[in-house]
């Protein structure tokens, strides 16, 4: 499988930063396997995205809306109980075995 063409950046954006804050994300770079420039749109690109996902509205009719909030407030079925079971019981990336 082919890698996606790669695109030209169109216009440049410009930061100041303090000397220790530009050695950790070169740091931080190099351990991605990315230069500078690379990883700070990638973790700005995601930082918008996470922001704007928040921030989203999601509209429904009041008939819709009704059907959410009744399953919402009606016991969970076996299968959502084992799914729930199953991520509380899960360690998260940085926990140790």
């Amino acid at each position: 499988m082919s890698a996606p063409p790669v695109q030209n950046a169109e216009v440049n954006i410009h930061l100041r930063a303090r000397a220790q804050d530009k050695a950790l994300i070169d740091q931080a770079a190099e351990l991605v396997g990315s230069n500078r420039s690379q990883f700070m749109m990638a973790s700005a690109l995601k930082e918008a995205k996470n922001i704007l996902l928040d921030q989203s509205t999601i509209y429904a009719d009041a008939q819709t809306f009704q059907k959410v909030m009744d399953w919402m407030d009606a016991e969970a079925t076996v299968d959502e109980a084992a799914g729930m079971k199953r991520i509380l019981q899960s360690k998260a990336p940085w926990q140790s075995d």
